[in-house]
């Protein structure tokens, strides 16, 4: 499997895994006083979104991308429905 799929892959999965995060554990977390769920996905966005950030690293080698793309990639990862953009605009259709 190349580098782009594996960010293709992998974006997808910290984009839910944050989503999850941010609209399901934390206001169970706050709302009803139950942490677990926040601990399990939060380990699980975490890991996944220092996957993200390797790959994105690596599909910045391979493709040759620009320190500007490469950046609003890394910063994509911390916005909600952002590593959703970026995987349809530049992973899915490369240059």
């Amino acid at each position: 499997m190349n580098a782009t799929k594996r960010l293709r892959i992998v974006a997808w999965l910290e984009g839910i895994s944050f989503l999850v995060l941010l609209f399901i554990a934390m206001p169970m977390k706050y709302f009803a006083d139950e942490p677990w769920l926040n601990k399990q996905v939060g380990m699980a966005h975490g890991v996944l979104f220092v996957l993200y950030v390797i790959l994105v690293i690596e599909v910045k080698i391979a493709l040759n991308w620009s320190i500007r793309k490469t950046a609003i990639a890394l910063g994509a990862s911390i916005l909600p429905f952002g590593t959703f953009f970026i995987n349809n605009r530049w992973i899915h259709r490369p240059e």
